[in-house]
């Protein structure tokens, strides 16, 4: 049974093709990137895969369930979206990492918050700041925390470490690496940066024009 089954998706926005017969499959655990120029659909694709826009044609199955047998919440839980700029609710830093297991009512593991904080070099951050109070980078890895402590099966990211220094940049690179040889999950990322494909990634696809003209290991 495949993970992720995309079949010939169409998006437009007016009169502008943004996604074009665009097909493919991930049947076993990869760490796929995603390239292409600007423009391209990379972003709608990921937007798409996680229901936040609709396809105007074609279908998306996870585990051979259609995406329209799974309800919203359900499909979101297990196919998880950090986008570049990550939007922080407002609160302290650990209402931002208690709101996905208050959200899909799952017991929020403090043991995990912690490690994945210090993974990702933010282990001495003031649970009780408010989130209005950090940084660019602090949100962008707030929010992968806060998406990880869910433990989806697929993660979707689009250029999650555009903002951050190298030290971060490595750090969240490591840690994602890590997180899906260790719990064999996949994930998607969207990068411009060439060798952090090479790095992160064992396949690769590249869209230009709204569809998927290569397809194969990094």
């Amino acid at each position: 049974m495949n993970i992720l089954e995309i079949s010939k998706l169409y998006k437009t926005y007016g009169d502008q093709t943004i996604l074009n017969d665009l097909s493919a499959t991930i049947s076993i655990p990869e760490r796929i990137a995603l390239l292409g120029k600007s423009g391209q659909g990379k972003s709608t694709l990921l937007r798409i895969l996680c229901r936040l826009e609709t396809q105007d044609l074609g279908g998306i199955s996870f585990q051979g369930r259609s995406y329209l047998d799974m309800d919203v919440k359900e499909w979101r839980k297990k196919i998880s979206y950090v986008s570049q700029q990550s939007y922080m609710l407002q609160g302290s830093v650990e209402d931002n990492l208690r709101t996905v297991s208050q959200l899909h009512r799952t017991d929020f593991d403090i043991a995990l918050a912690k490690q994945l904080m210090a993974a990702l070099n933010l282990e001495h951050l003031d649970w009780n700041k408010s989130s209005s109070e950090l940084s660019g980078g602090e949100k962008q890895r707030v929010a992968l925390a806060r998406t990880l402590l869910l433990k989806p099966e697929v993660i979707l990211l689009d250029e999650v470490t555009a903002s951050l220094d190298m030290e971060s940049k490595y750090a969240v690179e490591t840690l994602l690496i890590d997180w899906q040889r260790e719990k064999g999950n996949t994930f998607i990322w969207i990068t411009h940066d060439l060798e952090q494909a090479e790095r992160i990634s064992n396949r690769i696809w590249f869209i230009e024009g709204g569809s998927l003209v290569e397809d194969g290991e990094s």
